[in-house]
C-alpha cells in the first residue's frame, strides 16, 4: 500500500488544462474586430467541432463549478431558443458554414431541461445552419437523469445523437443530500436504460470525488452501483472547491470535504478497480472499455483534451454558441458574455456576443503542445517535439527539467534524453508535473484563489 500521506505536500491551487494559456489569461485586450478576423480567416478545409452552451437548471448542485441560470419559467428558455437561432445567424456571415462537422456537444447547466420540442428545434436549426456533417460524426449530450424523459430521447436519437453523459457523481445519500442533488440509483439505471433503448453509442457517467462526507468505504459503494449500469465510460472528476468563484460551494460545510490523502486512496482505488473490471485509463480523469476509439487515438498519439474532455476529433476549430461558450482557434480562444442582458444585446445590436479572449504567441503553442501531450498520453516525446518545433527540449525548458526533479525522485516520473514518462502514481498527479512548463504560473503563485487544488 502506497504512503499517500506524503504526496499531499503536492497538493496545492493548479489548472486543469482544458486549456493553455487558461482561462485566466483571456481578456478584453483581444477585441471583437481582432476575433471576427481571426473567424473569417479560419482555414475553410479544416472541420469544424461545435459546443452549445444550454445554461439552465431548476435548482442548484452545490458542487457545481459551471455558468448556470437558475429558473422554471417557461418564457426564458423560449426567449434562449430565439437568440440562439440569431446567434447562428450572425455566426453564418462570418465563417464558411459549408465546412465538415466532426463534433457537437451539448453542455450545460441542463441541456435536457428544455423541452423534446424545443431541443429538436435547436437541432434543425444548427443543421440548416452547418449542413455538412460527416456520416461518424460525435454528436454528444449531457444529461440530468433527473430531467430526461423518453420524448427528448427519441428526438436526440432521430436526429443523430449518438454520445451521452450522465451526471452521477455519488449514489451515497448523505453525501447527495449534502450537495443538494437527491438522485437514486433506480432513477439513473433508468435513464441509462432509455439511452441503450435509442440506441446511443456511447453512455458515459460522471462521478466526483471529494464531496462532503466521501470516504474510501462510501465511494466504493457508489463505484460498486456504477458498475452494475455498465457505462461505455466514466469520467471521475476530482471537486474543485471555489467556493470564492461560485456561491453555491460555500453551503458546503469545508470540515467534511475528505484530506487529501483520502483523496488520492479514493483515486488510487477507483483506477485499481475500474482496470480489474475491464476498462482502462484515458488521461486524468476518463475510463474506458479497452474497444472504445480512445485507445486506437492513444495508440497512434492522436488523443487530444478540450474543453469537452478527451476526444479523438482533434486537427478542428472548435466554435461556442451560446452564454460563456468557448471556442477555439489555431492560435486563439475567445468565450461568449457570462452576462445574459449583456449576451442578448449583443446579439441585438447584430454582432456576436464575444467578450474577451486570447491570442497565442509562438512560446504559448510550444507549452500547449507539451502540456497536453502530457495530459492526454501521461508521456512526452522528446525527439518528436524537436522534429515539430525546431527546438531543442532539454535548453528550452531547462528550469521545468530542473524543477520536475523532485517528482522523479517520487518515482512519479522518469526522464531521460528521448522522453518524460509519468509512473502509475505519477497519473494522480499529472496536473502538478504540467504545472512547470505552464510560463504563467508565477504570476498566480501567490494567490490562493486562481484555482482549485490538484489533490
Amino acid at each position: 500500500m502506497l504512503d499517500f500521506a506524503k504526496f499531499t505536500k503536492y497538493s496545492k491551487p493548479g489548472p486543469r488544462y482544458t486549456s493553455y494559456p487558461t482561462a485566466l489569461e483571456f481578456s478584453d485586450a483581444y477585441g471583437y474586430d481582432e476575433y471576427i478576423n481571426k473567424l473569417e480567416s479560419q482555414d475553410s478545409s479544416r472541420p469544424i467541432s461545435l459546443y452549445f452552451h444550454l445554461p439552465f437548471c431548476r435548482n442548484a448542485c452545490y458542487f457545481c463549478g459551471c455558468n448556470v441560470v437558475f429558473t422554471s419559467k417557461e418564457d426564458k428558455m423560449i426567449r434562449y431558443v430565439d437568440y440562439l437561432k440569431r446567434e447562428l445567424k450572425i455566426l453564418s456571415s462570418h465563417i464558411d458554414c459549408n465546412r465538415e462537422v466532426l463534433q457537437m456537444h451539448f453542455g450545460g447547466g441542463t441541456p435536457t431541461f428544455f423541452s423534446a420540442s424545443q431541443l429538436g428545434e435547436i437541432i434543425k436549426e444548427i443543421k440548416k445552419t452547418f449542413p455538412n456533417f460527416r456520416e461518424d460524426a460525435e454528436i454528444s449530450c449531457e444529461i440530468d437523469p433527473r430531467h430526461i424523459d423518453e420524448d427528448q430521447m427519441r428526438v436526440m436519437s432521430e436526429e443523430g445523437f449518438n454520445r451521452v453523459s450522465f451526471g452521477i457523481q455519488d449514489f451515497n445519500e448523505k453525501v447527495q443530500t449534502a450537495v443538494h442533488r437527491v438522485q437514486p440509483y433506480e432513477m439513473t439505471k433508468a435513464a441509462m436504460d432509455l439511452a441503450r433503448k435509442y440506441n446511443m453509442v456511447s453512455v458515459n457517467v460522471d462521478l466526483i470525488y471529494g464531496l462532503p462526507f466521501q470516504s474510501l468505504e462510501t465511494f466504493k459503494e457508489t463505484l460498486d452501483l456504477s458498475l452494475t449500469l455498465s457505462p461505455d465510460r466514466f469520467a471521475v472528476f476530482n471537486y474543485a472547491h471555489v467556493p470564492w468563484l461560485k456561491k453555491t460551494m460555500r453551503k458546503i460545510d469545508e470540515t467534511t470535504l475528505p484530506l487529501p490523502d483520502e483523496k488520492l486512496q479514493i483515486m488510487q482505488y477507483t483506477i485499481d478497480f475500474l482496470t480489474s473490471n475491464g476498462y482502462r485509463m484515458v488521461g486524468m480523469d476518463h475510463f474506458a472499455k479497452p474497444e472504445d476509439e480512445l485507445f486506437k487515438a492513444i495508440d497512434k498519439g492522436e488523443l487530444h483534451r478540450n474543453f469537452q474532455g478527451y476526444t479523438t476529433k482533434g486537427g478542428a476549430d472548435l466554435v461556442g454558441v451560446g452564454l460563456t461558450s468557448i471556442g477555439e482557434g489555431v492560435d486563439s480562444y475567445n468565450q461568449n458574455f457570462k452576462d445574459m442582458k449583456e449576451y442578448e444585446a449583443a446579439i441585438d445590436a447584430g454582432k456576436l456576443p464575444f467578450e474577451r479572449g486570447v491570442v497565442l504567441n509562438e512560446d504559448d503553442l510550444i507549452r500547449q503542445y507539451v502540456i497536453m501531450e502530457l495530459m492526454s498520453n501521461f508521456k512526452l516525446d522528446i525527439n518528436r517535439f524537436n522534429e515539430k518545433f525546431d527546438v531543442e527540449f532539454k535548453t528550452y525548458f531547462a528550469d521545468a527539467i530542473e524543477a520536475l526533479k523532485p517528482f522523479a525522485e517520487d518515482d512519479l516520473l522518469t526522464m531521460d534524453e528521448s522522453k518524460i514518462e509519468c509512473s502509475h502514481t505519477g497519473t494522480l498527479l499529472i496536473r502538478n508535473i504540467c504545472m512547470p512548463f505552464d510560463a504563467y504560473m508565477k504570476k498566480h503563485a501567490a494567490s490562493s484563489k486562481a484555482f482549485s487544488k490538484t489533490v
